[in-house]
């Protein structure tokens, strides 16, 4: 099979140029057409020859994602089932806001963390998706957010499918396309990867330094519970958590996003909210309290309104920024927790 060329590094690509006896700026060219104009065929490149582009053809190839499935929420949510070009699917979704556009992508097909409220916890990780995977996904959602609200994406969220930093390299290299002068041009600020929380990763994104946001899918904040409803704690205790985000914060200065489903008699009193309210004093926080969006697979519900209305005003009282995350596109099953491939992928 021949080579991805989107697998290539641009240093490579100026190497495979000089070869065939052209100049080095045609690698730029090309570059700019798959990373800043997001080309999908070598004929969309039209300042190239036909005979480079016939060059191009016989030794590369472009894999892109293409949308399989699409369903549109009464609130407008967008989700897409993407395939990959082996078959395999992932989902994405596009979250409308009046104030934002918001790409939700997916970084891995499946997951292997079984966290128990989650749907893509309960599929078998199939493998990492690559870079250029996961770059498409944000510029097929773009172009549904420009379609349907005639707005581009203003925000990027790693809280698809799979866990990102056990994709480490890859996600770090899709930030890079997707905010690069020669990419796609977003700011940082404006893309927030969500953990499980895997201790030593977390510290390798402060040693990176990172600009991006993170976000800290805690859910609880005592050991035991949360080893009962993600079993990643186990090995990645809110001890080492905390030692790992405060490294983060010193190295970034990035503040850090809590994420925390409210289930209803779990971790809804306000025993929980101060245990949490004692967590978030280790770094610059902010809460965002997220509603539960129950899944054929697990039996918890969501918690009382009242209940999460007393726990964010307890919050708030002690002076913790605090945002409830109403759900959206509940209806199709594209709300927080509830991505999975319902079919099988093409053989």
């Amino acid at each position: 099979m021949v080579q991805d060329i989107r697998k290539i590094s641009s240093s490579e690509l100026v190497d495979v140029f000089k070869t065939w006896g052209e100049p080095a700026f045609r690698a730029k060219q090309v570059s700019e057409w798959l990373w800043k104009k997001s080309a999908t065929s070598f004929d969309e490149m039209t300042n190239l020859s036909l005979k480079t582009r016939d060059m191009l053809k016989e030794h590369f190839s472009i894999l892109p994602v293409t949308t399989a499935t699409k369903q549109v929420s009464a609130d407008g949510t967008i989700k897409s089932g993407f395939r990959l070009h082996d078959g395999h699917m992932i989902e994405g979704v596009l979250i409308p806001a009046d104030d934002r556009m918001t790409a939700c992508v997916s970084s891995q097909v499946g997951c292997s963390l079984t966290c128990k409220f989650c749907a893509t916890g309960y599929m078998e990780r199939k493998r990492n998706l690559d870079p250029a995977e996961i770059y498409d996904q944000v510029v097929m959602i773009d172009r549904q957010a420009r379609e349907a609200n005639n707005v581009p994406l203003t925000n990027i969220v790693y809280m698809g499918m799979g866990e990102p930093l056990l994709n480490y390299a890859n996600v770090l290299k899709s930030v890079e396309y997707i905010t690069s002068p020669d990419g796609l041009g977003m700011s940082p600020k404006r893309i927030t990867v969500s953990t499980a929380g895997i201790a030593k990763m977390i510290k390798k994104l402060g040693d990176d330094e990172v600009k991006f946001n993170l976000a800290l899918s805690l859910h609880a904040a005592n050991d035991e519970k949360r080893n009962q409803i993600m079993p990643i704690n186990e090995s990645n205790t809110l001890e080492a958590l905390k030692e790992a985000l405060q490294y983060f914060y010193q190295k970034t200065k990035n503040k850090i996003t809590f994420e925390y489903i409210m289930f209803y008699s779990f971790n809804d009193t306000l025993k929980d909210a101060e245990e949490l309210f004692q967590f978030t004093k280790a770094v610059p926080s902010k809460v965002n309290i997220i509603e539960y969006n129950p899944i054929a697979e697990a039996t918890y519900k969501n918690a009382d309104p009242e209940a999460l209305d007393k726990f964010s005003a307890y919050l708030e009282d002690r002076g913790v920024v605090v945002n409830v995350r109403r759900s959206r596109g509940k209806d199709i099953d594209a709300a927080c927790g509830q991505l999975a491939i319902k079919d099988k992928p093409a053989a």
